[in-house]
């Protein structure tokens, strides 16, 4: 695809300029020191310049953590790339679906998952955990909640780039949405999603923002609008509370990057936190719970990329992914983002 994480910075309007961490080293905090002053925010993917932009204004100004994270995911639902917002890939019957949640310093939290037609998810996932006693909206449920809160409805017309990548898609599976005919006879009704984009990226990005405001307060958010061409319905880890995000105002917060499904299965950003918990420096805890999931199948885990970040209450920040190249942005003191390559299990 055209627009992947790769290229967000040189086609987004919210696009920072940034060098490589290795040419700002004596200026950038090495994963799991402490950062010298708050407030700071931090993202996944070097495509975070663009929601770290767009968070740090209000984090300046002595704004709400909370506030801070909101602004970020609306930036890069607005942007039109591979994995978040309505300008993502389709499900393989060609549709977008999004997902996303966001959780304030005293574990409010609000989520969103399988929701059409409704540009910024990560706000109607804080309007729902702002005026109702519910968590979680899936669904045709999701939308109407949003119709009713003035959110509005757009067309459902894939982007030139997403379009493009489903129709070539569909050629190579042999995919009929609904009918399904070629595979109908397959085990499981495939074909599934590819593990990587034609690019050789794997194909679950997502933007996760973590942010320390002024007052020391924690908040964080993750949006995306997963796999491209997964089945119709699926749901990653990113809108689920202990799994793609995790805030504890009293230890520290983590969000996660990469195959939802492993995520869930060891609830990742909940364990990160809990390694915090017990002691461990966030790039520590990402490490480990890296870990925790590399042990479950290890040969599998070859296949396949997961990526967490983490912040204490401290300003310590962190990271470890199962594969090299992932990497996050931080941005603190002067304002300018910088981003640091991730560690990670297989070199």
């Amino acid at each position: 695809m055209n627009t992947n994480r790769r290229s967000f910075l040189r086609l987004s309007a919210f696009a920072l300029p940034f060098t490589r961490v290795n040419q700002l080293f004596a200026k950038t905090p090495a994963p799991g020191t402490a950062v010298a002053s708050k407030p700071l925010v931090i993202s996944t993917w070097d495509s975070g310049q663009i929601s770290n932009a767009a968070a740090w204004p209000v984090l300046e100004k002595g704004g709400r953590a909370l506030d801070a994270v909101e602004q970020a995911a609306i930036a890069i639902e607005n942007d039109i790339n591979c994995c978040v917002g309505l300008g993502g890939n389709p499900d393989r019957d060609g549709h977008v679906t999004l997902d996303a949640c966001i959780m304030d310093e005293k574990s409010n939290c609000g989520a969103v998952a399988f929701l059409e037609r409704i540009k910024h998810p990560v706000s109607v996932a804080r309007k729902l955990m702002e005026t109702t006693p519910h968590v979680f909206l899936v669904g045709a449920g999701a939308q109407q909640f949003a119709l009713a809160n003035g959110f509005k409805l757009e067309s459902g017309k894939l982007s030139p780039d997403a379009e493009k990548e489903y129709k070539k898609w569909l050629k190579k599976a042999e995919y009929k949405p609904v009918i399904n005919i070629e595979h109908k006879q397959s085990k499981g009704h495939g074909p599934f999603a590819p593990a990587r984009l034609d690019n050789g990226d794997f194909n679950h990005d997502t933007m996760g923002t973590l942010a320390l405001d002024a007052q020391g307060n924690l908040s964080g958010m993750c949006t995306t609008s997963g796999m491209g061409f997964k089945m119709r319905g699926r749901v990653g880890d990113s809108p689920i509370i202990g799994a793609g995000l995790f805030v504890d105002n009293e230890i520290g917060a983590a969000t996660s990057s990469g195959q939802g499904e492993e995520v869930i299965r060891v609830a990742g950003t909940h364990l990160v936190v809990e390694f915090m918990r017990n002691g461990s420096t966030p790039e520590e805890a990402c490490k480990k719970a890296v870990e925790r999931i590399v042990k479950r199948d290890p040969e599998r885990a070859k296949t396949f990329q997961v990526g967490f970040i983490a912040v204490n209450k401290q300003g310590e920040v962190g990271a470890y992914s199962v594969q090299p190249g992932f990497a996050y942005t931080i941005t603190t003191g002067d304002g300018k983002g910088k981003v640091v390559d991730s560690k990670s299990h297989f070199a």
